[in-house]
């Protein structure tokens, strides 16, 4: 399967901006689950700026 990055990457809410996984979209939920996190994908924009990616606070949404 042909990964889409171009495509990802426009679609990407992710503020973080060193980030070396924009647009790699099976890296970042690899590396975010290993964190005990979501992706900035999971949470709407307002909540994604305050890098709070836990479980708790996506049950709280």
């Amino acid at each position: 399967m042909e990964c889409k990055i171009n495509e990802n990457k426009k679609r990407c809410n992710c503020t973080y901006e060193p980030c070396s996984k924009k647009g790699m979209c099976c890296e970042c939920l690899r590396y975010h689950l290993r964190m005990d996190q979501l992706p900035a994908c999971c949470f709407p924009d307002d909540v994604e700026k305050t890098y709070d990616r836990s479980f708790k606070r996506f049950s709280e949404l």
